[in-house]
C-alpha cells in the first residue's frame, strides 16, 4: 500500500469534514447578518468592508387607516422608495398594518421593488389585531398617562417600539423603527452604523423634538422649578424627544432591569405625578418623561436623523423661543414630514 497516498486522503477527509462543520454552526446561529457579536453588541459594516452588501438590516414600520391614493399612502410609498434609491443593504421590513390598508402596502412596496429592482428586500407583515396581543398587558397601562381619548395616539399599537423586545422573535437583535412619513437622503445602513455608538447604558436611540412641544406640556414644574432645564431648547436642555425615527435595542431592551421597571408600568407613573406630566403623544412622551431622570437609558440622535418640518408651535405661543428648538446644523439625513408638512423635493 501507499502509505503517503492514504495518509493525503485521510487529511483530506479531515478538512472536509471540519469544514462541514463550520457550515453547519454557521446555519444554525441563523446570524450571518452580523459582522461580529460579543454579548448584546454587534458592529455593522462600515464603508470599503467586504461584507456591507451582505447585513441584513431590520426595519419596523406601521400604516394603518390608508386608502388608495391617500396621503397617508403617498408618504408611505415617498418613505420606502427613498430608502431604496440609497441603499445596496439587504433589509428586511416588518410591517404592521390593519385588513382594509394591507393591500395598499404591499401595493407601495411592490411599486417601490419596481423602481429599484436591485435591491434586496424582503418584508414580513402583521395586523395590529394580532400584533397587540402579544403586546396589550406590556403598555395598556401607558394609554391613560401618554394619549387622550379620542386620540390618533390613542391606540395601544403606538406603544409598540416599548414592547418591541417582546414582539419580535429573539434573532433580532437591534432594529429601526421608523414612522411612514418621513424622506431619506442618505443610506439607511449610516443610520444602523449609530449603533455603533451607543455607550453601555443606552439602550435607546432617539432624536430631540424640533419644536417647543415639552417647554407646553412641563409648563406646571417649569413654573414652580424655574431654575429647571426641563423642556428647555438645545443643546443643554431637556428638550423631550420625538420617536418619528428610533433605534431599539432589544438584547438591551431584554436584559435591562430598568426597561423592565419601565414596562411594570409603576416608574413611569411616579414620574408623571413628579412633573405634572400628561402627554398625548404615544412612546414619546414615555422616553421624554424618563429622560428627565435616565438620560443614560437614550443616545440622542443627531437633528439630521430626524429633521422634523412641523412648525405648529411657531404661530401657537412660542414665537420668541422657536427657533432655539427648529434650527438643525448639517447635512439632512432624513426629512420628516410631522403634521403633513411637505417635504422638500431636492436632497
Amino acid at each position: 500500500m501507499n502509505y503517503s497516498r492514504y495518509l493525503t486522503i485521510i487529511a483530506c477527509y479531515g478538512i472536509m469534514i471540519s469544514l462541514l462543520m463550520l457550515s453547519s454552526v454557521v446555519a444554525q446561529n441563523g446570524d450571518s447578518h452580523l459582522v461580529s457579536q460579543t454579548g448584546s453588541s454587534q458592529e455593522y459594516c462600515s464603508d470599503g468592508d467586504d461584507c456591507k452588501q451582505q447585513q441584513e438590516l431590520n426595519i419596523v414600520m406601521i400604516l394603518t387607516r390608508a386608502t388608495p391614493g391617500s396621503n397617508l399612502a403617498v408618504r408611505f410609498e415617498q418613505t420606502i422608495n427613498s430608502v431604496l434609491k440609497h441603499t445596496k443593504s439587504r433589509l428586511h421590513f416588518t410591517f404592521v398594518t390593519d385588513a382594509k390598508t394591507r393591500s395598499v402596502l404591499h401595493q407601495a412596496v411592490n411599486n417601490a421593488k419596481k423602481n429599484y429592482p436591485s435591491c434586496n428586500v424582503k418584508s414580513t407583515t402583521h395586523l395590529v389585531e394580532e400584533v397587540v396581543k402579544k403586546i396589550y398587558t406590556y403598555v395598556e397601562k401607558f394609554q391613560p398617562m401618554f394619549s387622550s381619548k379620542g386620540s390618533y395616539y390613542n391606540d395601544a399599537i403606538f406603544f409598540l417600539s416599548v414592547a418591541m423586545h417582546k414582539f419580535l422573535p429573539l434573532q433580532f437583535k437591534r432594529v429601526v423603527m421608523m414612522d411612514s412619513d418621513l424622506k431619506f437622503t442618505t443610506d439607511i445602513k449610516n443610520l444602523f452604523q449609530l449603533f455603533n455608538q451607543f455607550q453601555p447604558n443606552n439602550i435607546i436611540g432617539i432624536a430631540r423634538e424640533n419644536q417647543p412641544v415639552y417647554r407646553h406640556v412641563f409648563w406646571q414644574y417649569r413654573r414652580e422649578n424655574p431654575s429647571s432645564k426641563v423642556g428647555d431648547p438645545p443643546p443643554d436642555g431637556l428638550t423631550g424627544f420625538n420617536s418619528g425615527v428610533l433605534l431599539l435595542d432589544l438584547q438591551r431592551m431584554r436584559n435591562s432591569k430598568l426597561f423592565a421597571d419601565v414596562t411594570d408600568g409603576k416608574l413611569p407613573e411616579n414620574l408623571a405625578q413628579k412633573y405634572h406630566f400628561r402627554g398625548h403623544l404615544g412612546d414619546q412622551d414615555l422616553y421624554t418623561l424618563l429622560h428627565m431622570e435616565y438620560n443614560d437609558m437614550f443616545y440622542v440622535l443627531p437633528c439630521t436623523w430626524n429633521r422634523q418640518l412641523c412648525t405648529y408651535w411657531r404661530d401657537h405661543g412660542y414665537t420668541d423661543v422657536f427657533d432655539l428648538y427648529y434650527t438643525c446644523s448639517g447635512k439632512i439625513n432624513v426629512y420628516h414630514g410631522n403634521c403633513n408638512t411637505p417635504i422638500p423635493d431636492d436632497e
